[in-house]
C-alpha cells in the first residue's frame, strides 16, 4: 500500500530533512513542519525543484506548544484532504548526569521527548481514526533498550517511553481491529545535528546512508525495526542480555 501523503516532525534538520528528501524520491507528498521556518522553506524549495511531482507544504511547529500540534496536523490534514503516514520525528538529546546541576536541561528533553510525542501521536490518531487507516511512524532509539549514562540518561529514558506508548498504542488498535498500522523505528547512530559533536562512535553512518535505510524501513511498516538493520539488530540482541557496565560503554 502506498501512502503518499506524509506528515514528519522536526523536519528542518537531521534525520526529519533526510526523510524527506528520500521520501521525496519517491514522489510522496510531505508536510513538512518545525521550529525552523527558513529551513523549511529552503528545503521545500529544493525539493520542489528537484522533484516536482512532489507537493510540499510547511508550517511553523514547536512540538511543546500542544494546541499548535492538534492545529497544524488537521491543517495539513485539511489541506491535502488526508494524512496517510504520520513520522513523530521531533526530538532533541540535552542533559547530563542527574543531581549535577542540569535538571533545566534534563527536563525538557523529558518535555519534547516524550510529553510532546503524546501530542503528536493524539493529533495523528484523531485523523487515522476518522479516516479509518493510517501509519503511525515513531523514531525511538537504540538507547531505549537499556539505562544509559551521563547526557544519555533522560534521553535514552524517553526513547524507552515511546516505544512503550507505541506498542501500548498498537495493543488497543488490534482490540478494536483498526486498520491504523504503528511502527516503532529504533536507530542505531546516525550523523545528525543532534549528535554532530559526539566523535568517535562505533558503526556510526553518514545522515544520507542513515535516512534511506530508515525510509526503506518504513516503507515496510513493520511493528519495530532496528535501523540500519546492520550491525543493529545483532547489536540489540546483546544489548538487552549483556551485563549494564558494558552496554553503558555506549553512551
Amino acid at each position: 500500500m502506498v501512502r503518499q501523503t506524509i506528515l514528519i516532525t522536526g523536519a528542518s534538520s537531521g534525520l526529519g530533512e533526510g526523510m524527506a528528501r528520500e521520501f521525496a524520491k519517491l514522489g510522496r507528498n510531505l508536510a513538512l513542519c518545525a521550529r525552523r521556518t527558513d529551513r523549511l522553506e529552503a528545503l521545500k524549495a529544493e525539493l520542489e525543484a528537484d522533484y516536482p511531482q512532489t507537493r510540499v507544504s510547511v508550517k511553523a511547529l514547536d512540538v511543546n506548544d500542544h494546541e499548535k500540534v492538534f492545529s497544524v496536523f488537521k491543517a495539513f490534514r485539511d489541506e491535502f484532504g488526508s494524512i496517510d503516514r504520520v513520522i513523530v520525528n521531533a526530538g532533541m538529546g540535552k542533559g547530563a548526569s542527574l543531581g549535577t546541576g542540569y535538571f533545566h536541561a534534563n527536563v525538557q528533553t523529558a518535555q519534547t521527548n516524550f510529553v510532546a510525542a503524546v501530542a503528536q501521536c493524539e493529533a495523528a490518531l484523531e485523523i487515522f481514526r476518522e479516516q479509518g487507516d493510517g501509519h503511525l511512524v515513531t523514531v525511538s532509539s537504540i538507547s531505549a533498550l537499556r539505562g544509559m549514562p551521563r547526557a544519555m540518561t533522560v534521553y535514552a529514558a524517553t526513547k524507552a517511553g515511546l516505544s512503550a506508548l507505541t506498542e501500548g498504542i498498537r495493543a488497543d488498535l488490534i482490540r478494536s481491529r483498526s486498520k491504523i498500522k504503528t511502527s516503532t523505528i529504533l536507530p542505531g547512530f546516525i550523523r545528525s545535528e543532534i549528535n554532530e559533536k559526539v566523535k568517535n562512535t562505533p558503526f556510526m553512518v553518514d545522515t544520507e546512508t542513515g535516512c534511506k535505510a530508515l525510509v526503506k524501513a518504513i516503507e515496510k511498516e513493520p511493528v519495530q525495526a532496528y535501523v540500519p538493520g546492520w550491525p543493529w539488530t545483532l547489536v540489540a540482541f546483546l544489548m538487552k542480555r549483556l551485563p549494564l557496565k558494558i552496554v553503558m560503554k555506549l553512551g
